[in-house]
């Protein structure tokens, strides 16, 4: 999909969290290093974004496409009752993000091609999903325009979230000071989005769920050329 795939840290500074959005409005739900005034990372849009605080791209640069898999570290503060016990919400997980910064004119068409990438993989592992466009009064404090990818979860009975696609449009960069020279040679805020692909603990139940035969779990397809095996016993 032309992501370039990087390695990030797992702590960042408060600056990046206030960067990304995450600082001050989800501070309860983010691990805090008293000591260094560090944070660890609940997403690897976090790092992944603030390597481009404070840069003054050129057009050409773009399209910029990251991605990085890392631990996701969250509180989950006020999370009680049956439907977060197990693999629904944990404190450590691990996920893949990716990230694009874009020219404002190619933004929206980036996200669409980011929702289709995500589509793509739940297709590829045969798991039943539904896409969701969230209205104004559910999309988060920095976005401007969220999807959310839903998998159905036969033991629940219910749908659960795996992925989140967002266009955050200037509100980050502007956050960030990340700008470029446009044509006419001024500078302008560029575009950041990102989205989850995927997180790892829900898609795991949803093969548990969704593959299981009399024989044991059935190995998705698109996976056998990774595990080596078809069949968990």
């Amino acid at each position: 999909a032309g992501y370039d795939e990087i390695q990030v840290p797992h702590l960042v500074n408060e600056a990046s969290g206030r960067g990304t959005g995450q600082l001050p409005d989800k501070e309860g739900q983010m691990y805090h290093v008293g000591n260094e005034n560090l944070y660890l990372i609940p997403t690897a849009e976090v790092p992944v974004t603030n390597l481009y605080r404070d840069v003054l791209l050129k057009e050409a640069d773009f399209p910029i496409q990251k991605t990085g898999y890392t631990p996701c570290f969250r509180r989950e503060a006020g999370s009680y009752g049956a439907h977060v016990r197990g693999l629904n919400r944990l404190h450590q997980f691990d996920k893949v993000e990716i990230v694009r910064v874009e020219h404002p004119d190619n933004s929206y068409a980036a996200l669409d091609g980011m929702v289709e990438h995500v589509k793509g993989i739940l297709e590829a592992l045969k798991l039943p999903y539904r896409v969701l466009r969230l209205c104004s009064g559910d999309l988060g404090f920095t976005s401007a325009l969220t999807f959310d990818f839903e998998i159905f979860s036969t033991a629940q009975d219910r749908w659960l979230e795996v992925s989140s696609v967002s266009n955050f449009e200037t509100f980050q960069a502007n956050r960030l000071k990340l700008r470029f020279k446009n044509k006419d040679g001024k500078s302008q805020l560029a575009h950041t989005l990102n989205g989850s692909a995927l997180a790892l603990p829900r898609i795991l139940a949803g093969i548990l769920e969704n593959y299981q035969t009399d024989e044991g779990i059935q190995v998705p397809e698109a996976l056998i050329p990774y595990t080596g095996f078809d069949m968990i016993s």
